[in-house]
């Protein structure tokens, strides 16, 4: 079955054609998309589309045929995911009018945390709220942490206890234990966790109250998914520039590094002892493979956990490689798993 995959981003759209064999056999990048469902590309015939959808919420934990019921319900979750889950619509809308005759599945990045234990997934607040709105920690970026950990036992030969660090615009950890997830940094919306391009990650719940008193409801939701992270501390989103200002001497650009490195070491040691140690760590994601420096700053600090890395090994990275004594890297394959998540729906049909 030859499946195209369509992940839409917060600007960008992007879709290939993987084969049977997950060979891929057209690609394509729109970088700047406006979410119009007109797209004038030349895509070869396929059997089925598979969408990245990023929350599912409770409803959805597994790849999803997308019939009517099915995309009201994904739209209805738009609150929990604003950023990101009306791209996916629009990515939907315009690639079904490329194909309005082939199944169309969605893949949400929640599903693979819905095995979180009741102990890691449910948030210390009152019963009835809970209860009301389902308010527990979803997990993000699950098709990413799902095919990184799979991948890395598969190449280190085994290992049961998996720490994958999915580092890009959005920055996630998971913990996953015989290819589980049991814990995860984000939460009940894609904001927590660690400190991200725009995003700041995890927050004491006073100051968002005491912010919210003096600047309303708008001006902090907007501060916190657009201007806070690496762009509120450096000045720059993108990590390249944040190293650039940050070698020229500008100490708020160092304090940016530091505190994401100071972050991540945290979320790695915290991710480890929800899996009682650690057999291999995993770096994926833009940022995450293509870091060196950071992957190298990060591992420093947890030889305590019995991970190292090798400098030269390290530097020369390119695609999956080890970097060091249980310390991997893997080129982030999001549309294997989404094209294998659109196979297992429709063979169940």
């Amino acid at each position: 079955m030859d499946v195209l995959v369509v992940n839409a981003g917060s600007s960008s759209l992007k879709l290939s054609v993987l084969g049977e064999d997950d060979t891929v056999l057209a690609r394509h990048h729109v970088e700047r998309w406006d979410g119009t469902p007109d797209l004038d590309l030349d895509l070869p015939p396929v059997d089925a589309v598979g969408h990245r959808v990023v929350h599912g919420g409770t409803r959805f934990t597994e790849p999803t045929v997308l019939d009517d019921p099915a995309r009201r319900g994904v739209e209805e979750l738009t609150e929990l995911a604003p950023l990101h889950q009306p791209r996916a619509l629009a990515g939907i809308d315009a690639a079904v009018k490329l194909f309005p005759d082939v199944p169309h599945v969605a893949c949400f990045d929640t599903a693979f945390h819905h095995t979180l234990p009741a102990a890691a997934s449910t948030h210390p607040l009152p019963r009835e709220w809970r209860e009301r709105w389902d308010l527990r920690r979803y997990g993000f970026h699950g098709l990413s942490h799902s095919y990184a950990s799979r991948r890395a036992v598969r190449l280190a030969g085994g290992g049961r206890r998996v720490v994958t660090c999915h580092l890009g615009a959005g920055c996630s950890l998971a913990a996953v234990h015989d290819g589980r997830s049991v814990d995860t940094t984000m939460g009940f919306t894609p904001m927590g966790g660690v400190p991200m391009a725009t995003r700041p990650g995890d927050l004491d719940p006073g100051l968002v109250l005491w912010l919210r008193e003096r600047l309303g409801r708008d001006e902090v939701t907007d501060g916190m998914d657009h201007r806070s992270g690496l762009l509120g501390l450096a000045g720059h989103a993108d990590l390249r520039d944040v190293r650039r200002v940050a070698a020229a001497g500008d100490p708020t650009a160092r304090l940016a590094l530091d505190v994401l490195v100071h972050r991540l070491r945290q979320g790695i040691a915290a991710m480890t002892a929800s899996l009682g140690g650690l057999d291999v760590l995993v770096f994926t994601g833009g940022v995450g493979e293509h870091d060196a420096e950071l992957r190298a700053r990060v591992v420093e600090g947890l030889a305590f956990l019995g991970v190292t890395v090798d400098d030269d090994a390290n530097l020369a990275a390119s695609g999956d490689a080890a970097i060091g004594a249980g310390v991997w890297v893997v080129t982030a394959r999001e549309d294997v798993e989404i094209a294998a998540g659109a196979r297992s729906a429709l063979a169940v049909r």
